[in-house]
Formats: C-alpha cells, sequence, structure tokens
C-alpha cells in the first residue's frame, strides 16, 4: 500500500470565488467544445457529403495547431500574464463559430472553407488549453491542484454526458448549424466568467533571453525529466490512435450501422458517465492506490475496451449497437478521466512555475499534435482498407499504451507529493 498524501478529501476543501468563476468558465468552454465535437464532423459529413479522408482532413486542421503553435504559445504564456490569452481565445472562438454558422445558412460553405475556419478555432483552442492549465495554480494555489483537476475534470467529462447529447438534440431540430451557433455562446459564456476572476496574477519577469532560447528550454526541462516523457508518451500514444479510431468511427456508425446524430448523440452522452465517475474518484483512488497502480489500469481499461467496437455488426438492431457503444465508451470514459487528473497533477506539481507555459505547450504540442496524425492515417486508411478494418488496426494500436505506461516509471508513483519535491527542488 502506498503512502496516502495527507491531502483532506476533495469534498472539504473550499477553492474560493475565484475558482468558482473559473470553473464557470472551463465547463461552459468545454460544453461548447463537445457540441462542435459532434457537429462540425456531421457538418462534413451530412451537408457537404465528405468521404473518409476528407473527414480525416477536417480532423487533421483541428489538431495540426497543436503542432505548428504549441511550443511558441507556450513561450508567450510564460511571458504574458495568462488570464487575458484566455478571454482572448473565447472572444475569437466565438468568432469564428458564428462564422461557419453564417457561412453555412447562405450557402457559401465548402468543405475548403471549414477546414480553414476549423483550423483557426484550433490555434485558438491552443491558447485557451496552454493558458488555462498554466492559470490554475495562480487560482488555487499549488496545494490543491489535485482537487482543482479534479472538478475540472469531473465538469469536462459531464460536458461530455451533456454535450453530445444536446448537440445531437441540436442538429436534428435545428441543423448543425444552429447547434454550432449554441457553441458559440458558451464561448461567450466563458469569457465573461474569466473577466470576473480578481485573482491577483503575478506579470512574469522580463527575460533577456530570446523566444528561441526559451523554446528550447521548455523542451529541454521534458526531455531530461523520466516522469515527464512518460506522461507525453502516454497521451501521445493514446490520442494517436484513439483520433484514428474515432475518424472512422463516426463515418463507419452514419454509413454502414446507419445510426442518426441522434444515436451518436446518446452514445456519447450516456457513455461519457463513466468519465464522470472517473474524474470524481481520482483523488480517493490516487490515496488508496497511488498514482502509479492507478495510470497503469487506468491505461488497460481505456485501451482494451475499444476493441469490441469493429466486432459490432451492421446486422444488428439499432438498440443493441447503441447499448454496446455505451458500455464502450463508459468504460472508456472512466479510464482516460481518471488518468487525466492524475497525469495533470503530476505534470503541474513537478514543474516550476515559470517553465509551466512552456512545459504545458510542449505536452500538449506532442499529446495533440499526434492527433492530427492519426486522423489523417485513420481517414486515408479507411478509404483504402475499408472503415471497419481502419479501426480495427487502430484498437490494435491504441493497446500498445498500456505497454508503455507498464514499462515506464509512472507505475512505481506513489504519494504525487513525493516525486513534485524531488522534481522541483533538483530542477531535473
Amino acid at each position: 500500500m502506498f503512502a496516502r498524501s495527507g491531502v483532506r478529501p476533495d469534498v472539504r476543501i473550499r477553492l474560493g470565488p475565484a475558482f468558482a468563476r473559473f470553473w464557470l468558465a472551463h465547463g461552459a468552454s468545454a460544453v461548447g467544445g463537445q457540441i462542435g465535437e459532434l457537429a462540425l464532423p456531421l457538418l462534413a459529413v451530412v451537408t457537404l457529403h465528405a468521404s473518409a479522408t476528407e473527414a480525416g482532413l477536417l480532423g487533421v486542421a483541428r489538431w495540426l495547431p497543436f503542432l505548428l503553435l504549441a511550443l511558441p504559445l507556450g513561450v508567450l504564456t510564460d511571458r504574458r500574464t495568462r488570464r487575458p490569452i484566455l478571454i482572448v481565445s473565447d472572444v475569437c472562438r466565438a468568432s469564428l463559430t458564428i462564422a461557419v454558422v453564417v457561412a453555412a445558412m447562405t450557402g457559401a460553405l465548402t468543405l475548403a472553407a471549414l477546414v480553414a475556419l476549423v483550423a483557426l478555432l484550433g490555434a485558438f483552442t491552443v491558447a485557451f488549453e496552454v493558458a488555462y492549465q498554466s492559470f490554475l495554480p495562480t487560482v488555487v494555489g499549488r496545494e490543491h491542484l489535485e482537487s482543482a483537476n479534479s472538478r475540472l475534470q469531473a465538469t469536462f467529462s459531464v460536458a461530455e454526458v451533456a454535450g453530445p447529447g444536446v448537440g445531437g438534440w441540436l442538429i436534428q431540430t435545428f441543423t448543425a448549424a444552429g447547434a454550432l451557433l449554441v457553441q458559440a455562446g458558451t464561448f461567450v459564456l466563458s469569457a465573461v466568467a474569466l473577466l470576473g476572476i480578481r485573482s491577483a496574477e503575478k506579470r512574469p519577469e522580463p527575460s533577456t533571453l530570446s523566444a528561441m532560447t526559451q523554446l528550447r528550454e521548455g523542451l529541454r526541462y521534458v526531455r531530461r525529466d523520466p516522469y515527464l516523457v512518460a506522461l507525453v508518451g502516454f497521451s501521445g500514444i493514446y490520442n494517436l490512435f484513439a483520433q484514428w479510431v474515432m475518424v472512422l468511427l463516426l463515418v463507419h456508425a452514419v454509413r454502414e450501422w446507419g445510426l442518426t446524430a441522434g444515436h451518436l448523440g446518446l452514445v456519447f452522452s450516456v457513455g461519457a458517465i463513466g468519465a464522470v465517475i472517473g474524474a470524481a474518484a481520482a483523488p480517493a483512488s490516487v490515496r488508496r492506490f497511488g498514482a502509479g497502480p492507478v495510470l497503469v489500469a487506468c491505461a488497460g481499461a481505456e485501451s482494451i475496451v475499444l476493441a469490441a467496437l469493429p466486432l459490432i455488426e451492421a446486422s444488428w438492431a439499432d438498440a443493441l449497437i447503441v447499448v454496446v457503444m455505451i458500455g464502450v465508451f463508459a468504460v472508456n470514459g472512466a479510464g482516460t478521466s481518471l488518468s487525466s487528473v492524475v497525469a495533470l497533477t503530476l505534470r503541474q506539481l513537478r514543474t516550476p512555475d515559470h517553465l509551466l507555459g512552456r512545459v504545458n505547450a510542449t505536452m500538449r504540442w506532442i499529446s495533440y499534435g499526434v492527433v492530427a496524425i492519426g486522423a489523417g492515417l485513420g481517414g486515408v486508411l479507411g478509404d483504402l482498407l475499408g472503415t471497419r478494418l481502419g479501426i480495427a488496426i487502430g484498437c490494435a494500436g491504441v493497446v500498445l499504451t498500456v505497454a508503455w505506461v507498464a514499462a515506464s516509471p509512472l507505475r512505481r508513483v506513489g504519494d504525487p507529493n513525493d516525486i513534485a519535491r524531488a522534481g522541483v527542488c533538483s530542477g531535473a
């Protein structure tokens, strides 16, 4: 049994009004993102009649900004106060989403225009993701990061429950363009909530180093730390193949299984209940079993269960297909949600504040950047080999995550504070 962290149970910790506003902003942004997760691909598949390769191209456009922009935005985040970056990102995402809606409603939307707008949305999503993870320690303090991350991840999981269901209903009732208009409203709400935060954010000290030197400093810090290398490998392998699977799954579900937007919304909404449970269980799980065993168990659960997807037959009744998919995504969601809380807390505790932006950006650069590669490869293989075989190959790739985590130093981590103290003090 690993040593307990000594942190009080999460329900007893009060994180204050600043966190409440931050929490609202994060939740609104997460709901918007989940609505778009379903609405944008369906807009391409149903309205623009996109092929598997074209659907994959849309995924590339969404995630490629993480490869191209995460590192320079990490440097910017460490050179500037972080709240303004969050607010500008939300305002720009709302504006771009409205542009998609206007183009769709006027008949001016083409696949090329949608890809370009999605790429711009992705750019501001990168900025938001890097800045929010770096701003959180300012809002709650490092001693409450595990509790704060657990609540944020639980909220994201609730968004995964509500977002696709709401998105599916909105798409069927008002079309995909109408659903995207609601998404734009969530970004506006997020920006307003962030404007109300009054936490004193320390302005970074002016640096004499060039942006490129600071960028290399962040990369070097991650490269030299075995725990951060293990964490980025965990998310990188999983995200590569999981996105591969998801790109093909939406196309396969609509064209081969005959599922509707409502069916898919129901699957992702009900299935994501597992993610809510996983996020809420994170603090207690780490205290009881240790961070390492939790990460290994999560890697197994979230990866192996996906292998059920290519076994689903088109001849099955719609209700049976939906039930099986709900079960798969409930288990998968519980594993990904729980492991995300633990991994993010380890990263934040392991990294000194002046490097947080660059370290978060480096992790996002790799772990989310590979999503673009997975989307592209999955789409191409889906057209070459068929969507079902493409999904099966992607599911086999996801299982490599388990081997990576089991062989890494993560498996030996008990109390997260143990490696946090070693990492920050030594500058590993």
